[in-house]
């Protein structure tokens, strides 16, 4: 089978195979949740634009948001084979992309999405292997099946490998 690249927009997801790649471009305070079982060969992806439900009007949508999105997305690796004990997870994106408007003392939009992410991979017993996040700068990711074959790019910044 050919391998496929699926480019996952904003408050949207992705799963794929061994061979597959898994992509979404321009993370700013938004989240890109991945999570993959190496063994069972599947991974997804989702790219959180909030926190939780209570931030939108609509909340019909669980890839909009990072407390949803992770439970969601467990449920569709575990019906590709994924065994919940097997599941590893990597963040990215979570920046601070415009901290000087920020009130002092306040949390961005990035920090917390990135909150809850970590909280909704605690609940869910799923351990991060890795991130890049944070910062004042926007990311693009590339994902596939194994370690170290998740690569953000950043302009005017080296690759990393997560």
């Amino acid at each position: 089978m050919k391998p496929i690249h699926h480019f996952v927009k904003v408050a949207q997801h992705a799963v794929g195979g061994r061979g597959d790649m898994l992509v979404t471009l321009g993370l700013g305070s938004c989240v890109a949740i991945l999570l993959q079982d190496p063994r069972a060969g599947v991974m997804g992806m989702a790219h959180a634009l909030l926190p939780e439900p209570g931030l939108s009007r609509d909340a019909s949508n669980p890839w909009k948001f990072a407390t949803t999105a992770v439970p969601a997305l467990v449920e569709e690796l575990k019906a590709m084979g994924a065994r919940e004990g097997r599941l590893e997870a990597r963040l990215v994106g979570g920046a601070a992309m415009f901290s000087t408007l920020m009130v002092p003392g306040t949390l961005n939009m990035g920090e917390r999405n990135l909150r809850a992410a970590r909280a909704a991979l605690e609940e869910a017993g799923i351990p991060i292997l890795g991130e890049e996040v944070g910062r004042d700068y926007g990311r693009s990711v590339r994902m596939r099946i194994g370690p170290g074959n998740t690569v953000v790019s950043s302009v005017g910044k080296p690759d990393v490998a997560l």
